[in-house]
Parts: structure tokens; C-alpha cells; sequence
């Protein structure tokens, strides 16, 4: 299929989609506007950032590697050590990671990276939770794959039902994106099911991309990882890739530093990809996020600071819109009954931004698993994301 009918493909991004929906509506003007449709961290980035971006003002006229400095990949390879409790020498940051600008460009390109041209003689399969991150949706469609959406709903855990994929699927699938923590619903896969996932690919020879960017803001217990999993599969890292990324960890979105790891042969693959058409993380940004990956002081705050406004909101809607406390990112998932219609209407009413669930999955009307959400980000100070908590529920 040509490049431009596949881009034809993809629906408008959530946010251009939501744009549309409030264009014509006015919003309330008796109180400032919160935009709570975005996950855009607000509290301050770890002040160490700046100064070493600073202090190496002097590289920016230097072409930085495009794997990454030798120095930031073993500050991934031992942050992954750290975290998920892995033996000396599992992961190294030479053989195993690749730095990305951002995640973003990262799990868009893993498409173009794992979707040949057929698979068992029919246009490959690309399997994705729905609801789910556009870039999944993004990456799989502009490699040329069939997308199946695999819904992640209430019944299921919010997670996808392994169980419910069938060997036609499994036989051509090329790539499975999953997400855990997830992004809208705060779904965490235990160390069980991703050790089910991980076996999947490697029976039916798939790459499994699993986002773990939301790993360190979690409500209580540490949400396991992949790269775990793999371990008490015995450490074998085949066809498994894991991404992260600063932009939650550490409040540095606009720094677009992160990184990839897993299968050495996929990210040596992945890093010759990167060569043609990826773009490198500039040299002052990666000895600041390599020292970001070393510091373990900034996390736990800012952790905390994300369980502060889950009380909030817990204390206002608990048992209204089927509120539950999620047990890892930041966001709420709330049953409203019409998700654009909520969204419009607490746009009128109380000058609120939210995101209908529907833009972010596949379906039409009420057979989208979406469609009756709402997705409110909770990233504001205290007071805002009180008032914006008070205001949702006084209008809806």
C-alpha cells in the first residue's frame, strides 16, 4: 500500500480530534481554564538537569552518536539493573540499549523495525491494546501492518485478554505493543502475565514492545517489568524490547531522552534503522539525563506528589463515575456514559479540557471501548486539581 494511503488510514490525533469537538463551544468564563486532557508532568524538573546541561555547553556544536554516548547507556543498563533486580552482566549498556529521542520516535519506528513485508504468506499482524497510545497505532499502520485492537476493558483487567488471541492472529503477527503501567487506566501486568506475553512472541516469533514509561509513578507496590519477567524465564532477552523514558520519572519531557533495551540483535538492528532516519540526542542533554538515570533522590518526591492528588480526587469522587484509585500513572478513567458529551459539556459548564476515551481506541459508537470515558490528567498542583475535581463533579 502506497505511503499516502496508509497515513489516509490513521484517524486525526486525539487531540486535533478533541479541537474539532470544542471548536464551537464556549467555555465557561467565570473561572480560569483547566486543561486536564493532557499528560504533561507539572512539577519542576530535578534542578542538576540544568546545571550539567550547562556545564557542558561547549558540546553542542559536536555530532552526538546515534546509539548514544558509552557513558548514558551504561547509566540506562544499571538503572535497569537497579529497578528490576537484574544479575550482573544481564544487561549492558554496550549489547543492550540504545538511546532514543524520546520514547516517542522510538516505539513508532520498533513498526518499521519488526513488520516485514508477509508473514506466513498474508499482510502481517500488528496487535495493540485498545485503548492505547496513538504512536502504536501510528507505527503499526505506516509499516504496512493490519492493525488488531485488543480491547482493555473493566472485564479484562484493563489489560488485553492474552487468552482471546487466536493462532490465525498469532501466526502473523509481526509486533505486539503493550503498556504498563497503561495509558489511560493505570492497569499494571503482573510478573505471570508478562511472562505469558514474552513466551507468545517467542513461540510464534514476534517482537514484543512493552512501554514501561509510567514504571516509577506508581500508588503503592512497584509495577514489575518485562526485563524481570525475562529473568525468571532464565534471562533470555529474545524478541523483547522495553522502552522508558525521563519525561515522567523525572519531570523532563522537553529533554526527549530516553532510551530502548532487550534482544541484542533487535537493538543492533534498531541502531542500524536509527542510522537512516532517527535523530540523535544532543551531547549537553545526554550527560544530563545519564546523571538523572543515577539519582534516585528526585523520584520518591515527585511520587508522592502524584499519591497527593489521587487523594484528592479519591476524596471527591469516590463511588461517582466508576472512580477507582489506579495502581500506577496519572491519570483517572472515568465512566461518564458519553465521553464526548461529557467532554463538551465540562468544557461549557466549568472551563475543564478532558479527552474522551473514544479518541484514543478503535471502534465506532458504543462497540468502542472508549466511548463511555473520559481520560483527566492529574498533573496540576494540589489547588488545581482540587477545583478541577470539585467542578467535574458539580457538572456531571
Amino acid at each position: 500500500m502506497p505511503t499516502n494511503a496508509r497515513l489516509a488510514r490513521l484517524a486525526n490525533n486525539p487531540f486535533a480530534r478533541l479541537a474539532e469537538l470544542l471548536a464551537a463551544v464556549p467555555p465557561h468564563v467565570n473561572e480560569p481554564p483547566i486543561t486536564m486532557s493532557v499528560g504533561e508532568p507539572q512539577h519542576e524538573t530535578p534542578t542538576l538537569a540544568a546545571r550539567i546541561v550547562a556545564e557542558n555547553a561547549h558540546l553542542w556544536n559536536r555530532y552526538p552518536p546515534m546509539a548514544g554516548t558509552p557513558e548514558y547507556r551504561a547509566a540506562c543498563a544499571a538503572w535497569l539493573a537497579r529497578r528490576y533486580r537484574l544479575p550482573e552482566g544481564m544487561i549492558s549498556g554496550e549489547r543492550h540499549v540504545l538511546a532514543l529521542n524520546g520514547t516517542k520516535e522510538g516505539l513508532f519506528q520498533v513498526g518499521l523495525l519488526a513488520v516485514p513485508e508477509t508473514k506466513a504468506g498474508k499482510i502481517p499482524v500488528v496487535l495493540l491494546p485498545n485503548p492505547h497510545y496513538l504512536v502504536y497505532e501510528g507505527g503499526g499502520a505506516m509499516a504496512g501492518a493490519e492493525l488488531v485492537p485488543l480491547d482493555a476493558t473493566a472485564e479484562t483487567g484493563f489489560l488485553p485478554d492474552l487468552g482471546a488471541i487466536t493462532p490465525a492472529q498469532l501466526e502473523r503477527c509481526a509486533l505486539f505493543y503493550l503498556c504498563t503501567p497503561s495509558n489511560p487506566q493505570g492497569a499494571i501486568a503482573d510478573l505471570g502475565y508478562l511472562a505469558k506475553a514474552i513466551k507468545l512472541a517467542r513461540d510464534w516469533d514476534f517482537v514484543l514492545a512493552v512501554d514501561e514509561c509510567y514504571c516509577e509513578i506508581y500508588d503503592r507496590a512497584p509495577p514489575p517489568g518485562a526485563l524481570e519477567a525475562s529473568l525468571a524465564l532464565g534471562g533470555d532477552l529474545r524478541n523483547l524490547l522495553v522502552f522508558h523514558s525521563l519525561s515522567k520519572r523525572s519531570n523532563a519531557a522537553g529533554m526527549r531522552c530516553g532510551f530502548v533495551a532487550g534482544d541484542p540483535d533487535l537493538v543492533a538492528r534498531f541502531q542500524h534503522l536509527r542510522g537512516y532516519g532517527g535523530a540523535q540526542v544532543p551531547l549537553p542533554l545526554q550527560h544530563a539525563a545519564a546523571a538523572l538515570w543515577q539519582d534516585e533522590a528526585h523520584v520518591e518526591p515527585n511520587r508522592a506528589l502524584y499519591r497527593r492528588k489521587f487523594d484528592i480526587a479519591e476524596a471527591r469522587l469516590q463511588g461517582r463515575f466508576g472512580f477507582y484509585r489506579p495502581p500506577g500513572g496519572f491519570f483517572l478513567w472515568l465512566d461518564v456514559g458519553d465521553g464526548e458529551a461529557a467532554a463538551k459539556r465540562l468544557w461549557r459548564e466549568a472551563a475543564i479540557r478532558t479527552l474522551p476515551g473514544a479518541y484514543l481506541a478503535h471502534g465506532r459508537g458504543r462497540d468502542n471501548p472508549g466511548h463511555r470515558y473520559i481520560r483527566v490528567a492529574l498533573v496540576h498542583d494540589d489547588a488545581t486539581v482540587a477545583a478541577g475535581m470539585d467542578r467535574l463533579r458539580q457538572v456531571l
